[in-house]
């Protein structure tokens, strides 16, 4: 089993935040896979799919972003799951917009969502599909940080935007369905 677990933040003025890039993959890869999203039985929404022996899931935490090491640390539990059968796919101020980079494991960077994860689990042995999220408009203080997180993308990088989300979705697809190990950058 392999799950595939996306942060953002619920709700239609978080929709096309940059922080919500994790859901626009998750989002992607139901699409291409034919995966339906639903309540399950936590704060989270589940979907998933047999692909020849193994069963592939996809997980949008409905915990808001600060929060996604509750309903990771749900699924993990519910589903007896180690934490090598997960990949976190979560946005990156630290990256240049359009560039996705696969750890095996790792700090929080700065990421909220990852400090919650990790908190939750204790521990940083889980893997994490990073889409960067850098632009122009990245601020020089950190102070700036959440509003910046939390803005939508200007239009000049919808276009690299919509290539980094289709890259990260194949590059799911790609390691999920042939099981190779997540250790590579593109």
């Amino acid at each position: 089993m392999r799950i595939i677990i996306g942060l953002g933040n619920p709700g239609n003025e978080y929709e096309n935040t940059r922080h919500n890039i994790g859901f626009a993959v998750i989002n992607a890869v139901a699409s291409k896979m034919d995966i339906i999203l639903s309540e399950g039985k936590g704060e989270y929404l589940i979907g998933s799919k047999k692909v020849g022996n193994n069963k592939i899931m996809l997980v949008k935490p409905m915990t808001y972003m600060n929060n996604s090491g509750i309903a990771v640390k749900e699924i993990i539990d519910y589903f007896h799951l180690d934490l090598s059968q997960i990949l976190i796919v979560v946005d990156d101020f630290n990256l240049p917009l359009g560039t996705t980079r696969i750890r095996l494991r790792g700090g929080t960077g700065g990421h909220n969502g990852l400090y919650s994860i990790i908190y939750h689990l204790r521990s940083e042995d889980f893997q994490r599909l990073r889409c960067g999220i850098a632009g122009e408009s990245t601020p020089k203080y950190k102070s700036a940080m959440a509003d910046f997180v939390l803005s939508s993308f200007d239009r000049s990088e919808n276009k690299i935007v919509q290539q980094m989300i289709e890259k990260a979705r194949d590059i799911v697809l790609e390691t999920t369905i042939q099981d190779l190990p997540m250790a590579f950058s593109h």
